[in-house]
């Protein structure tokens, strides 16, 4: 019997042949039932498609890809439309794909909070969080990445959790009860605030806490 529609893999996507006859409306289904008899091998992959076999206009790629969708769980990358695509090219394309993905990705680390922590309330994000206000004593900041208080830090700031060493806190007014940067972790031992914007972090070992300056911002190593 004729095969109107043959998939070919490799390791990084798919030839898909298509019978240059056939109208595109009877090859849209026989598409369909293609992939669906092959979903089970495909599920959840990530793929670069190329078409070759046949001339398609744009909208004619578009339909194609539609269905494909419509019937499998493949998870499509790209589309290379040239009968001449080979593996490198779909290893190039996904790279490329996934380069741009990640680029294209939502900072994980920028959670914005305006208001005032008291005691008792802790608020957490996994990446950098920025507060609009006051850390109460009895307060606590935890955050993946930086945390930056515009206001009093009076409480207790955790940064950089997951040992991520180049982490920092910055506060307008940084009197803190605990700072702790990745591992290491420091109480505060001085009464009384330290005046102006202060930044706090870690080297060699050690949790420093200075006046937010330019030769401190480009002397400290931010994650």
């Amino acid at each position: 019997m004729h095969q109107t529609v043959i998939i070919k893999g490799n390791n990084y996507g798919l030839s898909v042949f298509l019978d240059p006859e056939i109208p595109m409306d009877m090859l849209l289904e026989d598409i369909g039932t293609k992939f669906r008899e092959s979903s089970k091998f495909f599920r959840g992959a990530r793929m670069a498609l190329t078409f070759e076999g046949r001339s398609l206009t744009p909208e004619e790629i578009n339909a194609i890809v539609n269905t494909i969708c419509d019937n499998s769980e493949i998870n499509i990358s790209c589309v290379i439309d040239t009968d001449k695509a080979r593996e490198t090219f779909f290893r190039q394309a996904l790279e490329e794909k996934a380069e741009e993905e990640e680029r294209q990705k939502p900072d994980e680390g920028g959670q914005f909070y305006k208001g005032t922590l008291r005691s008792g309330q802790i608020l957490e994000a996994e990446g950098s969080i920025i507060l609009l206000g006051d850390v109460n004593p009895g307060a606590r900041v935890v955050a993946g990445g930086n945390i930056i208080v515009l206001g009093a830090l009076r409480g207790t700031a955790i940064a950089g959790l997951g040992s991520r060493k180049h982490a920092i806190v910055v506060a307008l007014e940084m009197d803190p009860i605990q700072i702790r940067i990745g591992d290491v972790a420091v109480r505060q031992t001085k009464k009384g605030t330290r005046k102006g914007a202060q930044i706090a972090y870690l080297d060699l070992g050690r949790i420093y806490v200075e006046p937010l300056c330019r030769e401190v911002i480009d002397a400290v190593e931010f994650q």
